[in-house]
């Protein structure tokens, strides 16, 4: 049976399964961003919380995606929400970035509760070896019998634009309000809060064809101190 502590975050599985290289540039400016997400910086200590913690779960609307990429329709399940605090910077370039970042976590989420590794929508918001782990991630939990209910909550959402064809966005998840959920009986597996609740992600993406920014690398670390409380 999948760790159910583990089985919540994808990518996880991904670096224990194969190497992903990432371009110099990607690990240089993801480094910055790891930094800046709050890695203990003392000129920062009036912003020790995690940001958006104390916001009442204020979600930052996301800009409208490029109308004319046929995008794909993504409706959660009554049970489940993601909540994206603080996803909007101001800049036009940025915010196009996050925003596919961000239906991409939809996407994959909607996936885990349909149960389908082929869900057009992960081939509409992946691309290269990211598309191929998402489907096993989504394979292996659809095969252990389970789905995923509660709140997903994600802060701390950091974006570096390389070119006008590639970028990076580092950002947190709080899994302490989500939780497995077998697909056959709908028991649900409430697990502890700990550090292993709050997962970070570090991503690239480049903009295909259509204009649409697809998550090509993703590897996470659960626990890491700038995404804790």
């Amino acid at each position: 049976m999948t760790d159910l502590v583990e089985l919540m975050s994808h990518g996880e599985s991904t670096v224990k399964r194969r190497s992903l290289p990432v371009a110099a540039a990607f690990a240089a400016t993801a480094a910055l961003l790891l930094t800046a997400c709050g890695s203990g910086d003392d000129s920062s200590k009036g912003n020790d919380k995690i940001a958006g913690a104390d916001q009442g779960e204020k979600s930052s609307p996301s800009p409208s995606p490029t109308k004319d990429a046929g995008r794909p329709s993504i409706t959660l399940p009554s049970d489940l929400s993601d909540k994206f605090v603080g996803w909007k910077t101001g800049d036009a370039a940025e915010d196009a970035v996050l925003a596919d970042a961000r239906e991409r976590v939809d996407a994959t989420n909607f996936a885990i509760t349909e149960g389908n590794p082929e869900l057009p929508a992960l081939a509409f918001f992946y691309g290269g070896t990211a598309l191929a782990d998402a489907r096993d991630w989504v394979a292996s939990l659809t095969k252990d019998g389970y789905s995923i209910t509660g709140v997903n909550r994600y802060y701390n959402a950091k974006v570096d634009v390389f070119d006008s064809a590639s970028a990076g966005v580092v950002y947190c998840e709080d899994q302490s309000k989500a939780f497995p959920k077998d697909r056959k009986t709908n028991k649900i597996y409430k697990t502890g809060v700990d550090a292993k609740s709050y997962v970070l992600y570090t991503t690239r993406l480049e903009k295909n064809k259509q204009g649409v920014w697809q998550t090509t690398k993703l590897t996470s670390q659960r626990g890491h101190k700038s995404c804790t409380p």
